[in-house]
């Protein structure tokens, strides 16, 4: 530690103080002196008076070791970090600052908050080095490009079920469109993009990844083959009839846009819903409803091009029968079809080899034949049938060996003579059989 005789003083003080020696010592003038430290005159004047009156100790600057006017006092400081530290406890210091002045009314810039979370050591989500990637312009039209993706994460803390975040984020605007569901599938995405025709209108094409829900997995069939084509899956299927092109992402960093929503809300949504306890996928979704305007309107950017490119949806589609998943299963003989090993009974006579069966997204089922709905109904109980006849099976019976009685005419005198002194069978109690044989019988 420091003791009364010793003086504190930076580089450039200590580098102005022989100078100024020199001055009082009427070695240099006060002309020279400022010439060599670039200051005015005045000032000479001013720390040579310091000096000559306090001594060394002078050429120190006097808001050396005071508060700023600008600080903060001790008691809001104690009352920010016990807040940090419990209430937004894994908080960033740009997101803590925000909710600090937006809940609690404490007005503190990020920085200086970052600077008391370093002196206190309370630890922080950091950014983390990206990778160089290739650069790729925004589209210029909003509604051009829309890129989608589900995303795997404990958005309830444990509060609640898991679920998946499907977001829509447009290329152009970065505006966002998003919901909570239990599982990333096939009816999820088609209900959430369902939602999103209804808002905003069909966009021109859609920037996705290769999983199973929307890049098929199937070898091309020889039909496929011949016509040039991929194989489609639900969803491909349901996008080239609604005329949206479906773009393949080759990577994840390839549709970094989306993915990186998907960082920002994994922290600062996940948080949001903390402060709201928020406990189940409705109350999530009704939250979204006025959560992400607010968003958007802080983090969404201006298209280059005015224009939009979203088409509103013609008036003779039906949007139901597109999002949907079709299933094609042959008719039998007597009306009836097997779907997800269940047996159905059609109604209506068709002639007609095969039908389809649509799955909705709110969990109805139809079955349709050329675009019309058919009454059906399921059959709990199977008919009997050939497999249900009872079966016959083989059992083990014991058979005694036929032995004709001695006067039988077969047997001549000499086989009498030879063998009438042995008993007969039926003058014995019990011969034991010498043979076994298998007979046909019911069970």
């Amino acid at each position: 530690m420091a003791g009364k005789d010793i003086v504190k003083m930076s580089v450039l003080e200590l580098k102005r103080l022989p100078i100024i020696h020199k001055v009082i010592q009427k070695e240099l003038t006060q002309t020279e002196a400022s010439g060599l430290l670039h200051l005015c005159t005045r000032q000479i004047r001013r720390i040579k008076e310091r000096i000559t009156q306090e001594g060394d100790e002078g050429i120190a600057h006097k808001s050396r070791g005071r508060l700023s006017n600008n600080a903060k006092p001790n008691k809001i400081k104690n009352r920010v970090l016990h807040l940090c530290s419990t209430k937004y406890k894994g908080f960033n210091p740009t997101f803590a600052s925000e909710k600090l002045f937006e809940i609690d009314k404490i007005p503190l810039s990020d920085e200086t908050l970052r600077l008391w979370f370093i002196e206190n050591k309370i630890e922080y989500k950091t950014r983390r080095a990206r990778k160089h990637r290739k650069w790729r312009e925004r589209r210029h039209y909003f509604g051009e490009m829309e890129q989608a993706d589900g995303s795997h994460h404990d958005w309830l803390e444990g509060r609640g079920p898991e679920c998946v975040l499907m977001l829509y984020v447009d290329d152009a605007t970065s505006r966002r469109f998003a919901k909570f569901y239990k599982y990333e599938g096939t009816l999820p995405f088609m209900e959430s993009f369902k939602r999103y025709i209804k808002k905003r209108g069909l966009p021109h094409s859609i920037y996705i990844d290769r999983h199973s829900t929307y890049k098929s997995t199937k070898k091309p069939s020889i039909d496929d083959e011949l016509n040039n084509r991929e194989p489609l899956t639900q969803v491909g299927r349901a996008l080239k009839e609604l005329g949206v092109d479906l773009i393949f992402a080759k990577s994840a960093p390839a549709k970094g846009r989306v993915e990186r929503n998907f960082e920002t809300f994994q922290d600062r949504l996940i948080k949001e819903m903390r402060l709201k306890d928020i406990k189940t996928i409705d109350e999530a979704n009704k939250f979204l409803e006025y959560y992400l305007p607010g968003f958007d309107k802080r983090f969404s950017v201006e298209p280059i091009e005015k224009d939009d490119l979203h088409r509103p949806l013609p008036k003779d589609i039906d949007l139901d029968a597109i999002l949907c998943i079709k299933t094609e299963h042959p008719v039998r003989n007597d009306f009836t079809i097997v779907h997800k090993t269940k047996l159905y009974q059609i109604f209506d006579r068709i002639n007609a080899k095969k039908i389809t069966v649509e799955e909705k997204t709110n969990g109805r089922m139809l079955i349709t034949y050329k675009g019309k709905a058919l009454k059906y109904k399921e059959i709990t109980q199977r008919p009997k049938g050939k497999e249900d006849k009872p079966k016959y099976v083989f059992t083990m019976v014991r058979k005694e060996r036929y032995r004709p009685p001695m006067e039988h005419p077969l047997k001549g005198p000499f086989f009498r003579a030879r063998y009438q002194h042995l008993p007969h069978n039926s003058q014995k109690e019990k011969v034991a059989p010498k043979e076994k044989g298998l007979l046909l019988t019911k069970p």
